[in-house]
């Protein structure tokens, strides 16, 4: 079984490790509990960080705003757009930026 997303390959299962998780998973199944496992996972991880974004987030907007969304996405979208916001990377380099002023 190869797992590939957006056409890059990501890995490949051989025979043998598809043969020993379907001592487990009836091989009638295996291809749909594989594709249900990895959904879990990615859902699992956008989960964990939506509700690390909204703790961050939810009492820096109870200061600017009167309410705010409580769909994901437009909640999403409300915090990408205020100015101070920044992702992962951006955190880091003005963290790395910090850490190098004399």
């Amino acid at each position: 079984m190869k797992v590939s997303v957006d056409g890059v390959d990501l890995f490949t299962l051989s025979d043998t490790q598809s043969k020993v998780i379907m001592d487990n998973v009836s091989s009638d199944i295996f291809e749909q509990d594989m594709m249900r496992r990895l959904q879990w996972v990615i859902t699992h991880k956008y989960d964990e960080c939506f509700k690390a974004l909204k703790q961050q987030w939810d009492p820096i907007l109870a200061t600017r705003m009167a309410s705010v969304p409580t769909d994901p996405d437009a909640y999403a979208t409300l915090v990408f757009s205020q100015p101070d916001y920044m992702d992962a990377k951006a955190r880091l380099d003005a963290a790395q930026a910090a850490m190098s002023q004399p």
